[in-house]
């Protein structure tokens, strides 16, 4: 191929499934610089990485999950070497909110709140579980979780389960908690 259609090609590419990359960003970095940061970086390995990217063997999406979500954790582990901590929880931009327009104040306040709680969950889990439940949450198959990270689809089914079992027990807890102090 060409390089100047090659290079359409990526662009093209790139544009169509941007979203990935700013939600990726969004997962891993701290604030908005830090995101658009990492998003650039994120953008120039995929461009890096094009030429070795086969249609023959992965799709584009999952091929492109793979090298945001390993640019990612690669950028993780260096700010914590660094001693610089810029993992925060996802912006309320990156989970919609289901149903808050129509429910009432009291509904739309506690919505919020087990927002705020999940994200709080999310931003504590190990950079792998972290890409593994944003996978999830975008409605990705077992199939394709494994393929993007790496790892069985048994080994995912498992993960996923006991995050979703440790996500129950800090719900129920912050539940059980808010009640206590009549905060619910």
């Amino acid at each position: 191929m060409e390089k100047r259609e090659r290079q359409r090609r990526f662009e093209t590419l790139l544009r169509e499934h941007q979203r990935i990359v700013f939600k990726v960003a969004g997962v891993y970095a701290r604030n908005p610089h830090d995101r658009d940061d990492l998003a650039q970086e994120i953008a120039a390995q995929l461009w890096r990485s094009f030429g070795a990217f086969d249609a023959r063997r992965a799709k584009f999406t999952t091929w492109m999950y793979r090298v945001a979500l390993n640019v990612a954790i690669s950028h993780v582990r260096s700010t914590k070497r660094s001693g610089v901590d810029q993992v925060d929880p996802l912006d309320d931009v990156h989970l919609e909110t289901m149903g808050a327009a129509t429910a009432t104040h009291d509904e739309a306040a506690l919505h919020d709140e087990r927002i705020a709680e999940l994200h709080a969950f999310i931003a504590q889990l190990d950079p792998l579980n972290r890409a593994l439940i944003l996978l999830y949450l975008e409605d990705r198959s077992y199939a394709e979780i494994a393929e993007v990270l790496g790892i069985s689809e048994t080994n995912v089914a498992t993960k996923l389960g006991r995050i979703k079992q440790k996500l129950r027990g800090q719900m129920t807890a912050a539940e059980t908690a808010g009640v206590q102090h009549g905060t619910r």
